[in-house]
């Protein structure tokens, strides 16, 4: 299938820039040109036209860190394990229509679903969505700690599991990405603040990060965490974690060794930990120090309650639908500061696509990459926050939402 769509301004997030009046070229799936419209009009013009003339084309969103397939069903459904993947195909395809194409999704080890690995990579086989797994231990901060793992399923763990060689060297092999590989600090979950009074202790000594960054660096491959809380960074930055997730808590200084030590960071204005979540003014300072960071929703999750940025009212658990809103305070700071539109955009687009290992596939318009792509009434994120004023989702060229 070939096909040129144009639009009123295109944001590649690339090399190219903004570019208005600009046009792709689509070929099986795949972007192979794109320019000016009047010029690829010229150069080709017999080719067939989507003309969206009246509308901003941006690279499809990426949310690089979600729990939608694994804690979600059983969160937003009364499931069964036998209706567990429906609920979270149709959780998938939420997203999907909310602009999402790629997810990071962490299997922790799920406490009622003794589902495998492999049964959540089966599940979403023949979707139109990109899903990349990262494969996890997680530490639930009840009064007694609740340990779960990937590689054991429903089976819980005592704490002296989660250093297990062989027990971390098969999460580490399974893991597609570096994602909330290990939690440093447990984690409050969806649990109210009384359920996990122990939420945020710390569950690792760095001798024992240490060893266990060495297993996934001897893959080849990074390593992310949860983590909130100067002595939790710290100790992520002395182990030479690769990815830090959430970094709620974060202090200039740690700042300053992230950008010197090439840390990315995945932010979550909406929480994740027992600290409050990033605010813009804290990416605005990791933008600044050239961090590569991504926003993303941790969903589904209760907002975080009582911080300034967040306009939720309650705490019901949001989902996909949010990641354009919550973005949107951090991105109108940073356009308000003079950060130019494409850097701003690669926030959902580009830098996610870079934790998930995929920059090379996805996140951007140019030549060569998959044809993931927004038809909106804006920017996403910056000039449009609901996902009504997505028009149109195109996934590896294919239309697959489309609001008129």
């Amino acid at each position: 299938m070939t096909y040129m769509i144009r639009g009123k301004k295109m944001v590649t997030v690339s090399n190219l820039g903004t570019i208005e009046q600009g046009a792709m070229i689509i070929y099986n799936g795949k972007i192979i040109a794109v320019g000016h419209w009047e010029s690829l009009k010229e150069k080709f013009p017999t080719i067939d036209v989507i003309d969206c003339s009246e509308s901003i084309i941006t690279p499809a969103l990426i949310d690089c860190h979600t729990h939608l397939l694994e804690f979600a069903p059983s969160s937003l459904y009364p499931v069964t394990p036998e209706t567990h993947f429906w609920a979270g195909r149709s959780i998938l395809f939420h997203a999907l229509s909310c602009g999402i194409t790629a997810l990071g999704e962490q299997i922790c080890g799920h406490p009622l679903c003794d589902f495998s690995i492999e049964d959540y990579q089966n599940a979403v086989k023949q979707l139109p969505i990109d899903v990349s797994f990262a494969t996890t231990s997680i530490s639930i901060g009840f009064e007694k700690f609740a340990h779960f793992t990937s590689v054991t399923q429903s089976k819980a763990v005592e704490q002296k599991d989660l250093i297990d060689t062989s027990i971390v060297t098969k999460i580490a092999a399974a893991s597609d990405y570096p994602g909330e590989n290990i939690f440093i600090n447990a984690t409050p979950a969806n649990f109210t603040e009384k359920e996990v009074p122990r939420a945020g202790e710390i569950i690792y000594s760095l001798d024992k990060l240490k060893k266990i960054v060495d297993i996934y660096h001897r893959f080849g491959k990074q390593i992310g965490c949860h983590v909130a809380g100067e002595e939790g960074i710290d100790l992520a930055l002395k182990a030479g974690i690769d990815v830090l997730h959430h970094a709620h808590g974060i202090t200039a200084k740690q700042i300053e060794s992230v950008a010197q030590q090439g840390v990315k960071i995945v932010a979550t204005p909406m929480g994740g930990t027992h600290l409050p979540p990033n605010s813009p003014e804290e990416i605005l300072r990791f933008v600044d120090k050239k961090i590569p960071v991504s926003i993303s929703t941790d969903s589904y999750l209760p907002p975080y309650k009582g911080v300034s940025w967040l306009p939720f009212q309650d705490q019901t658990l949001k989902g996909p639908e949010v990641l354009m809103l919550i973005a949107h305070p951090t991105m109108h700071l940073l356009q308000h500061q003079g950060v130019e539109e494409n850097e701003i955009l690669a926030l959902l687009t580009a830098n996610p696509a870079t934790i998930l290992g995929k920059n090379h596939v996805f996140g951007r318009l140019e030549p060569g990459l998959e044809a993931n792509f927004l038809v909106a009434e804006g920017i996403p994120g910056l000039e449009i926050t609901e996902i009504d004023q997505i028009k149109k989702v195109f996934y590896r060229g294919v239309k697959l939402i489309d609001r008129g």
